[in-house]
């Protein structure tokens, strides 16, 4: 685990892709070859968890960057989303929930601007832990996420999710479902731990990482909630929980 900087994918995920607000590493080695996907599993007859029929007609998946902008705005207002890339919006989201549950997520596909800022750690050596002040560094982005209208979200999400399945498609799932894979990374970081105070570090090599193997064994997307503070990752877990609620309420019946 590195130096951190803030990615609010909660602003863009979340809200059309009921994910949460997730943390980058502000340093890293360099990438590795992308690696190549798996073949999926046989998937269903039809998706575990549907969606509602698109309602309107929608613009091509790349031609749809600002629609997706104007979308947001509406929704959460234009400072929560000035730090969004407005490059391939719908895709970079889609590629980067899919990888949550993996080992790395590339940065490069990154949807939103980093903001700078360093881990807050205190100690050294064997006393190395991540500062309590650390989660400081993230209440505003937690309270953002808190505050954000889940049904009408959740009903954004709905409304463009022909996108986001095509993108998904085109990622190299296309017999897979978007939205059961959606639910399914949620449901992931649900059980990311939450560890207790002090959360000890090590550094054996250049990068910060947990020095428990369980909680550096963990995905990228848990490790990213257990690095904002037992108090941040629960409130976190809690809208997870009232968007997955909601994903589920408004979808159609099989």
């Amino acid at each position: 685990m590195s130096t951190d900087r803030i990615v609010v994918i909660g602003v863009a995920a979340v809200v059309i892709a009921g994910s949460a607000y997730f943390f980058w590493p502000r340093t890293q080695p360099p990438p590795p070859p992308a690696p190549t996907a798996a073949a999926p599993a046989p998937p269903p007859a039809a998706p575990h968890y549907p969606v509602p029929a698109a309602a309107e007609p929608l613009p091509a998946l790349k031609d749809s960057d600002v629609t997706v902008l104007e979308s947001l705005r509406k929704l959460l207002g234009a400072d929560a989303i000035a730090s969004l890339v407005p490059e391939s919006i719908i895709r970079n989201i889609v590629a980067t929930i899919d990888n949550l549950p993996r080992e790395q997520v590339s940065q490069r596909l990154n949807p939103v601007r980093p903001i700078g800022g360093a881990l807050k750690v205190k100690g050294r050596d064997g006393t190395l832990t991540l500062a309590p002040e650390n989660a400081a560094r993230y209440d505003a982005y937690v309270s953002t996420f808190e505050r954000m209208d889940t049904p009408a979200a959740v009903a954004l999400y709905f409304r463009l999710y022909p996108l986001f399945q095509q993108a998904y498609v085109e990622l190299g799932y296309p017999n897979g479902y978007f939205n059961d894979r959606l639910i399914a990374v949620v449901d992931h970081l649900l059980d990311a731990p939450e560890p207790k105070a002090p959360v000890k570090l090590a550094t054996p090599h250049v990068l910060y990482e947990f020095a428990d193997p369980d909680l550096e064994s963990r995905s990228a997307g848990q490790k990213m909630l257990m690095r904002i503070g037992a108090a941040n990752e629960a409130r976190v877990k809690a809208k997870l929980r009232e968007l997955r609620a909601e994903l589920v309420k408004q979808a159609p019946a099989r």
